[in-house]
């Protein structure tokens, strides 16, 4: 019985993945609003995740790694793809394109790498996610505020954690 209450919070985090996986497929199909919503329904799960593995005190080394993994797809390349089918052909979309999910990457190494406590250095990659997950919703694209979203997930800004 042990094993499967380990087991338990990298369900969510799979749930999260395949929320991710859904937005893409959803977004090469043409159904971008559908893929927006499987964004949020990422973002609900990955909530979800390490809550429950610290209430069954179940951490784990793999599932810290499998939610950064996830976390890369979910919030990182599902909201970019989702913003260039949005957006004109330019150099500058081309630009945000690449540079949102990289720096997404990056703040996820680097909160692995240096976790912190009560605070989270630069914007949380679910919260920029969430961001372009919204204005997706809307059918609009932005190539500034998807730059600017890209910079600040690895700025030295704190954000409390709640």
């Amino acid at each position: 019985m042990h094993v499967a209450k380990k087991t338990i919070p990298n369900w969510f985090t799979i749930g999260n993945l395949l929320c991710g996986l859904f937005s893409i497929t959803f977004n090469m199909s043409g159904f971008l609003r559908m893929a927006a919503l499987f964004i949020f329904l990422s973002a609900f799960l990955d909530l979800f995740d390490g809550r429950i593995a610290r209430k069954l005190k179940v951490n784990s080394e793999f599932g810290v790694e499998l939610d950064s993994l996830a976390d890369v797809v979910s919030f990182g390349v599902a909201p970019a793809l989702l913003f260039h089918s949005l957006s004109d052909p330019s150099f500058f979309t081309s630009i945000a394109f690449m540079l949102y999910p990289t720096m997404g990457a990056l703040r996820l190494a680097k909160f692995s790498v240096k976790p912190t406590i009560g605070y989270f250095m630069g914007i949380p990659i679910t919260a920029a996610g969430l961001i372009m997950a919204g204005m997706g919703l809307f059918l609009y694209s932005n190539p500034l505020i998807t730059i600017l979203l890209a910079g600040l997930m690895v700025s030295p800004i704190k954000v409390k954690k709640f």
